[in-house]
């Protein structure tokens, strides 16, 4: 009777223990397939990560050069700088030969007043120190830096410009924030100098019979590739004051160039400019070969950059270019009728 028990009891533990081995067995995981690789940018977003990179690097650039700008700045250019501003002007003239003949300008800019003839421009527009003054997209400030102390003490400098606080993506930010760095590094120049922010595809001023003489120094050329010069006519043409001046030093395309085309290379034919101003309302009071370089044949591999100062092709032909000089430009003075 024992015997059938202990074989019932080793029958169980023999099944109880293979149980707990099936419990315990390592199942091995399933493969897990490997990430798919990232898809190939496409030429698009190749094309806006080159030009984000391009937007940072001279982001980086412009800090480097204002910080070096900042240091050249002694105190005995400030007082200079300071005085020439706080001087009140007996005449125009007298004004313009103490800005010209300033130390603090910025290096390099009296090299091309010989190329630029700031004097007679601005003597021809009948500019004057006691005239509020619009001066359009002002680049790296070659003529704010003219401008700005002549006006200071009884007249005022308004120029455009990008606003530096818009997305930082955007490359009209970087050109408001390298305006903003450049005003700020003199007060005791550009501490009157008001900045009206625009839109350069959405012509509007909001300065409406305020101005006495709107500057345009080769800016037309942008304008046209825009499709906004008409609209930016109109607006000038409200800024001004009765009687008030637009004067205009723009590149000077060949008399038969076709505007459309001649305005990619920074051209534009005088008759062309001439004409689009007095549909806006002005009436064409003078002009002037102040400007004028007949050595410019107009059909440089890169437009007008190829010349001085831009020097596009960099080192290529550099002494031919240099022969040339800058570029031939119309100088024209409309009165607002």
């Amino acid at each position: 009777m024992k015997q059938p028990v202990l074989l019932s009891c080793l029958l169980a533990l023999s099944v109880a223990c293979g149980s707990k081995t099936t419990d315990t067995e390592v199942v091995a995981p399933e493969p897990v397939a490997a990430p798919a690789p990232p898809p190939e940018p496409s030429p698009e977003e190749k094309k806006q990560a080159e030009e984000a990179a391009k937007l940072e690097a001279d982001r980086a650039k412009m800090k480097t050069d204002h910080e070096a700008d900042l240091a050249r700045w002694t105190p005995e250019l400030r007082a200079e700088a300071k005085a020439v501003a706080e001087k009140t002007y007996s005449t125009p003239k007298a004004a313009l030969k103490a800005a010209l003949a300033a130390k603090y300008r910025e290096p390099g800019h009296a090299e091309r007043d010989a190329a630029r003839h700031p004097d007679k421009t601005l003597e021809f527009f009948g500019f004057k120190p006691t005239q509020t003054v619009l001066e359009f997209g002002p680049g790296g400030g070659w003529y704010t830096e003219l401008l700005a102390p002549m006006l200071a003490a009884k007249g005022k400098l308004i120029i455009t410009g990008s606003d530096p606080n818009g997305p930082p993506n955007e490359r009209s930010t970087l050109g408001g924030e390298r305006t903003k760095l450049f005003l700020e590094q003199s007060p005791e120049l550009y501490g009157k100098v008001e900045v009206t922010y625009i839109d350069s595809k959405v012509p509007a001023l909001k300065l409406d019979g305020t101005v006495d003489l709107v500057l345009l120094m080769r800016e037309l050329h942008g304008m046209q590739n825009a499709g906004t010069l008409d609209g930016w006519f109109a607006e000038f043409h409200k800024a001004l004051k009765p009687k008030g001046v637009m004067g205009i030093e723009q590149h000077r395309a060949k008399a038969d160039a076709k505007p459309e085309e001649s305005a990619k290379q920074g051209y534009l034919p005088e008759a062309y400019v001439i004409a689009r101003a007095e549909a806006a309302g002005f009436k064409l009071a003078g002009k002037s070969e102040i400007n004028a370089n007949p050595k410019d044949t107009k059909d440089h591999p890169n437009g007008v950059w190829t010349l001085p100062p831009s020097y596009a092709l960099g080192d290529t032909d550099r002494e031919k270019y240099t022969a040339i000089g800058e570029s031939d430009r119309m100088t024209l003075k409309f009165v607002k009728k």
